[in-house]
């Protein structure tokens, strides 16, 4: 047997040491140099890689291979997105949302409406979709509010983040549940019970806190982009405005019934999964947004394509930095940092909620995605789960969704998008999102250890 394979050795140091100083570096770069943050991160990745014994070469194309997937994940994602926020924009679409809004909740009750809307909207979606379709309204709303922006983005952030960790039918959530073998049904009951006050602490609360201590400016393109309005169009009906960002909602929570509840090669269950496709849903939503909201609401056909095209260009360097963000984290799963920490948590004698989290939380640290530590940490435990009651299993589930959202830093792509999106500085940015992150993680892990006090 490979001792290496099992035994902690100098490598695993040496890897940990160059993940944290290829941190530091981007910090420093960011902060202190002003240099942007892609070039920064792509600085820090070959620290990190060749710091831990890749060849440059190595470092190079697993850069290039991880910027390549998160791009292809996530960037025609936000381009779509920033295509439907902005004719949504124009149309007028927006101002009547953000209108019925205001109607149902003024002052101190409006970022309460915030996160209501938001955990709607991010039950069936994956958080890149939800926030490129909540961006618009939070923009709008500050606008017509007169509230910081802070005020309204906290609380809509928290709600979809807090379903993203810790509610199937999320990729988190999913993946734990069927690795421990855990109840689904069980697992969202409970998920609920420990998503609610995480988005109350989190989001409103926090929000409220934050935004009397950190005043934030809209960034003036996003503001722009967001903000612009056709006084000549008609202002389309709530009803119509409402379905077409719901659009994808539902395609997509039409796609995991089918996965749920559907046999998988029948006609409907494999149309409904076509048109759940994160990328297809979106867009349709554009595509009937162009023609419900542009065309249908009397804007000219040349009007149309140039707000399309006017909305690409806020977000190219978004992408740029999200990329970046994709490559430094292929760059340390090919240098090894999940096995070493799945070493280091082998030799751990901890409860079992407590052990589950704090490896999501060292995985997401060393990663900076949810997903691969969500897979890694259920992997590592899953031996050890079998034979627990249903009520434990779903528990540790929840408590592995809870750890992989832990102060999420420079290597995740959540972090760069809330940067750009809201124009903030990095300290802002970890104020903003970090904190909210780790409040959400917090939350979670108390919440799962009452539940097994109680419960089991």
């Amino acid at each position: 047997m490979d001792v290496s394979a099992v035994a902690w050795v100098s490598h695993d140091t040496r890897l940990i040491v160059c993940c944290l100083a290829a941190i530091a570096a981007i910090i420093v770069l960011i902060s202190a140099t002003k240099l942007p943050p892609f070039l920064s991160i792509l600085i820090g990745t070959f620290i990190a890689g060749v710091g831990a014994g890749l060849p440059p070469e190595d470092v190079a194309k697993a850069f290039g291979k991880g910027a390549g997937a998160i791009l292809g994940e996530a960037g025609i994602i936000i381009a779509l997105g920033s295509m439907l926020g902005a004719l949504m924009a124009e149309s007028g679409a927006a101002d009547r949302i953000a209108s019925t809004l205001l109607g149902l909740g003024k002052g101190k009750s409006l970022p309460w409406v915030m996160a209501l809307v938001a955990m709607v909207i991010g039950l069936p979606l994956f958080f890149e979709v939800g926030l490129v379709m909540m961006v618009p309204i939070i923009f709008v709303m500050a606008r017509r509010s007169n509230l910081p922006l802070l005020k309204i983005a906290i609380p809509a952030l928290a709600g979809m983040t807090t379903l993203h960790a810790l509610m199937p039918p999320h990729p988190g959530p999913l993946i734990a549940v069927s690795a421990l073998h855990a109840d689904l049904g069980l697992t969202m009951l409970l998920g609920v019970c420990i998503a609610v006050p995480a988005v109350i602490l989190a989001g409103p609360l926090y929000g409220n806190w934050l935004s009397k201590r950190l005043h934030i400016e809209p960034p003036a393109e996003m503001d722009a982009l967001f903000n612009q309005r056709d006084e000549h169009a008609r202002q389309p009906g709530f009803g119509i405005s409402l379905l077409i960002i719901l659009l994808p909602v539902i395609l997509m929570l039409g796609s995991t019934l089918a996965k749920v509840s559907m046999a998988p090669e029948s006609g409907v269950a494999q149309t409904l999964k076509f048109l759940g496709e994160p990328l297809i849903a979106l867009g349709l939503a554009v595509i009937a947004a162009v023609v419900f909201l542009g065309w249908g609401n009397g804007m000219a056909r040349d009007q149309v394509g140039g707000v399309l095209r006017k909305a690409i260009a806020p977000v190219a360097v978004l992408l740029l930095t999200i990329g970046a963000g994709g490559g430094l984290k292929q760059t340390l799963l090919d240098a090894g940092v999940s096995h070493t920490i799945s070493k280091a948590a082998e030799g751990a004698h901890l409860p079992y909620i407590l052990l589950a989290w704090l490896i999501a939380v060292a995985l997401r640290q060393a990663t900076g995605s949810a997903t691969v530590a969500t897979t890694t940490t259920a992997g590592i435990l899953a031996p050890m789960m079998a034979g627990l009651a249903a009520t434990q299993s779903s528990l540790v589930a929840l408590a592995i969704g809870a750890g992989s959202v832990f102060f999420c830093h420079v290597n995740d792509a959540g972090f760069w998008m809330v940067r750009e999106y809201f124009g903030l500085q990095l300290k802002e940015t970890i104020w903003v999102w970090s904190v909210l992150q780790t409040i959400v993680s917090v939350v979670g892990l108390a919440g799962t250890l009452l539940l097994w006090h109680f419960l089991t």
